[in-house]
């Protein structure tokens, strides 16, 4: 009897202007210029899934992303973005940006965005390895310098910035003025790698979870699946995952997991 496919996905590097001169192990730098992302290529059998690694030097811009329904509204489809962010290591005294200290009214932001001031009214949460951040769409945010981190998300690449520290890049105040939430990140959708097994989000677009070994939360789903390793090797179905794949697994309920590491495996909201 034929087991579950288990298909690791290409994967390409993608420069930005925040990124980092050299790549941590285990990935190779492949160019002279600063590498900021790590993209897993969806696979058809889940192209509403994006993987990829966020490396950075310095903070990246104060951005949001629109829901489904907003994003077709405006003309971009039904590509709306809800994304979570799992810390895989960080510098001392490193931060995230997600929400605001307060309830913050609509000209005040659109004043804070335009004068650089919003960063002060975003709350800038300390991070470390294993923390996870579910980022709805709409939600206001920003990664800080010197974090290493695995984002899973829907695929989608529409972003409005609303503040980019003087970079010369597009900023889109306008629209990200329609889809922000203006207030304090709910501290429910923060959680951390903890245990054996866990349930990261649980979400209206996708449910990631961890787990280490051969144990498998109570909450997984059968069929196809994301996994992306964690921490250390991750054995899959016999094959060996290692830090730094992602792969396609065809049926969780036939992939047996083994090995010393923690994976993270992500599968569309059913």
């Amino acid at each position: 009897m034929q087991g579950p496919v288990i298909r690791k996905l290409p994967r390409r590097f993608v420069d930005k202007v925040w990124g980092v001169d050299q790549l941590p192990t285990p990935f190779p730098h492949p160019s002279e210029d600063r590498i900021g992302e790590v993209w897993f290529d969806p696979p058809q059998e889940l192209p509403q899934l994006l993987v990829k690694y966020i490396f950075t030097s310095e903070r990246l811009s104060v951005q949001a992303h629109p829901d489904d329904d907003q994003a077709e509204a405006m003309g971009y489809g039904r590509a709306g973005k809800s994304e979570c962010w799992v810390i895989l290591d960080a510098e001392p005294g490193a931060t995230i940006a997600v929400g605001f200290h307060r309830e913050i009214a609509p000209e005040v932001l659109r004043e804070a965005a335009l004068d650089g001031s919003i960063v002060e009214h975003l709350v800038w949460h300390e991070v470390e390895a294993g923390d996870a951040f579910y980022i709805p769409a709409g939600t206001v945010h920003a990664i800080g310098g010197g974090v290493s981190l695995i984002e899973v998300q829907q695929n989608s690449d529409v972003t409005f910035r609303l503040f980019d520290y003087g970079r010369p890049r597009e900023l889109h105040l306008d629209d990200g003025m329609q889809i922000a939430d203006t207030g304090p990140y709910p501290a429910s959708l923060r959680r951390k790698i903890e245990g054996d097994a866990g349930l990261l989000v649980d979400g209206p677009h996708f449910r990631l979870f961890h787990t280490r070994g051969a144990n498998r939360p109570a909450e997984l789903d059968h069929g196809e699946a994301l996994v992306v390793p964690f921490s250390d090797e991750v054995l899959l179905g016999g094959q060996s995952l290692d830090c730094g794949e992602c792969a396609l697994v065809s049926d969780l309920a036939e992939a047996g997991f083994d090995g010393t590491g923690v994976a993270l495996i992500a599968q569309p909201s059913r």
